[in-house]
């Protein structure tokens, strides 16, 4: 994300404790998918794929996805109405499992993970730093764990 360091942010599991804006609970906590909520939300959905890149995950994201070798790395911003709703960075392990999933483009990445019905979902974590808060989990595809993080601008639910 171009104006915060996600390397050092702490996550916690959902289900600890915490005071969360009441309007961005249907957001934070909703374990559907995004990319069919925010379709639901605004007439004009749209992705925009910042980078899609292969290197190496930050060590709290590869500890996850069970791999030090390199992956590939997907940051987009989800918009709404031309603006930017979402940050979301992707971490897809360079696997047989995965292996279409490097290839979608502008593609909503959350669409392919909640329409197929083999593809689990692991536990939610969360995190805050000031006025962000985000989310992750892992989605297991075949052998193979990636990790999808997102991360909640003020103008959705402020």
């Amino acid at each position: 994300m171009p104006f915060m360091n996600i390397k050092n942010l702490l996550w916690i599991n959902l289900d600890a404790q915490m005071t969360i804006p009441k309007a961005l609970e249907p957001w934070l906590i909703d374990n559907q998918s995004l990319t069919h909520k925010l379709k639901q939300e605004f007439e004009d959905f749209a992705v925009n794929v910042l980078s899609q890149t292969q290197g190496k995950a930050h060590k709290n994201e590869a500890d996850l996805v069970d791999t030090r070798d390199d992956c590939i790395i997907r940051e987009v911003e989800l918009l709404g109405n031309q603006q930017v709703m979402i940050f979301a960075r992707s971490i897809i392990p360079i696997t047989n499992d995965t292996k279409d999933l490097r290839t979608i483009g502008g593609k909503p990445l959350g669409e392919i993970l909640f329409n197929d019905g083999s593809i689990v979902r692991g536990e939610m974590q969360i995190t805050h730093a000031d006025n962000l808060w985000g989310r992750r989990s892992t989605f297991t595809i075949g052998q193979t764990k990636l990790l999808v993080s997102e991360f909640f601008l003020e103008n959705l639910y402020a």
